[in-house]
């Protein structure tokens, strides 16, 4: 019911995107999505681009008056850096030689991207598969953010672990067993994430995380890590167990693992669960104060593809950026030889700013499920439907 389809190259003139199939009666600013763009750049050992880039978004259609029409939303966010690669990422033909890049990258998408698009230059693939196409979907999963926020649904993340490297108190772990107070909603975790570099939530595994960065970049190395994406609020009665498309935790891993770099997606417990005998991770359920309520969260909210009424918990994991100052053995891919890697400027680390994108993301997938079930044409109409649903 809903989609949103981003364009725009990583030193293109900008990057663009259309989404389709949101309400009318949305209240949207582009301060609101600024902000989520400024949180996106967050984070200790970020590279140079983000000095560059200011992320700015330009609403081009379907706003009126600081609310959606129900019509496409146009965005538009320009590129900085286009200035400075105007000759090399020119649209037109040009009449000077451009120097082309033919030795790829190991672990990027350089060369199944130059052998599968049949190109004769590495910049072409570079370009589009690049991290930076994430700005536009943090813009556009703003919209979905604030949807969602007219039903108290809140999203927030943390940054869990580097290098093997966990806080000691994790609240991961207390989110798991439901140690939680009864008022704790998502915002609280960003409320404390976004004040620390690392985007944790204390000063010492903050202090701990940096260090790993800084001594790695030193290194001319990069790392990885775990995060936790957190949604609160969300009401029973998302996604469905009647096919296999149309499970929430189906939909979740689904938009999350289609992050750069990030290689695994957990519900709820994941990999702990499987380590522990069921008795353990059953996530009992009891009445108290006239109310369900599940003792335990292992399952991470969503149960036989189904909300149910728990905070959503996901892990996932971003492997280390692959492009490093250490020299790596690769391929010359129009030559047919071999040689060494060649190094492009990199974050060190960007896991502070992939926990945002899965903020984005999770936002996405929760309103789609949303809509599916309290469709309307306006945000007045899908507010009366689901209050309704509420009193049943």
């Amino acid at each position: 019911m809903i989609r949103f389809l981003t364009a725009g190259e990583s030193h293109g003139k900008a990057l663009t995107c259309i989404i389709e199939g949101f309400p009318a009666g949305i209240e949207i600013s582009e301060e609101f999505i600024n902000e989520e763009l400024k949180r996106r750049k967050l984070g200790y050992g970020r590279g140079p681009r983000m000095k560059i880039e200011a992320d700015t978004v330009e609403i081009l259609s379907g706003v009126r008056f600081g609310k959606t029409l129900g019509s496409p939303i146009t965005l538009q966010i320009k590129n900085r850096d286009w200035e400075n690669w105007t000759e090399k990422m020119s649209v037109e033909k040009i009449e000077k030689d451009i120097e082309k890049i033919e030795v790829v990258r190991p672990g990027h998408a350089d060369l199944v991207g130059t052998l599968k698009y049949k190109f004769d230059d590495v910049r072409n693939s570079i370009e589009r598969s690049s991290a930076r196409e994430t700005a536009a979907r943090v813009a556009a999963c703003a919209v979905a953010k604030k949807f969602l926020s007219y039903f108290n649904i809140e999203i927030g993340s943390f940054v869990e672990s580097m290098l093997g490297v966990y806080p000691e108190d994790n609240f991961y772990h207390k989110l798991l067993k439901n140690e939680i107070p009864a008022d704790f909603s998502a915002s609280q975790i960003n409320n404390i994430s976004d004040n620390f570099e690392l985007r944790v939530l204390d000063e010492e595994h903050n202090i701990k995380l940096k260090e790993i960065v800084r001594s790695h970049a030193a290194k001319g190395e990069t790392v990885g890590g775990t995060f936790v994406t957190v949604a609160t609020g969300v009401p029973l009665g998302l996604g469905s167990y009647m096919h296999f498309d149309r499970k929430l935790n189906a939909k979740i891993s689904f938009y999350i693992s289609s992050i750069n770099a990030v290689k695994a997606v957990e519900i709820g417990g994941g990999t702990i669960c499987s380590q522990m005998p069921g008795s353990q991770v059953t996530d009992d359920i009891v009445i108290e104060n006239n109310k369900i309520k599940h003792l335990t969260n292992y399952a991470g909210g969503i149960e036989g593809g189904i909300s149910n009424g728990m905070p959503i918990i996901v892990r996932a994991a971003m492997k280390p950026i692959p492009t490093v100052k250490v020299p790596k053995k690769t391929i010359n891919i129009i030559k047919f030889e071999n040689s060494e890697t060649r190094y492009e400027r990199s974050d060190v680390s960007a896991v502070p700013a992939c926990a945002v994108i899965s903020e984005s993301m999770l936002a996405w997938a929760l309103s789609e499920a949303f809509l599916e079930k309290f469709s309307g044409d306006s945000i007045t109409e899908i507010l009366k439907n689901y209050r309704s649903s509420q009193n049943d």
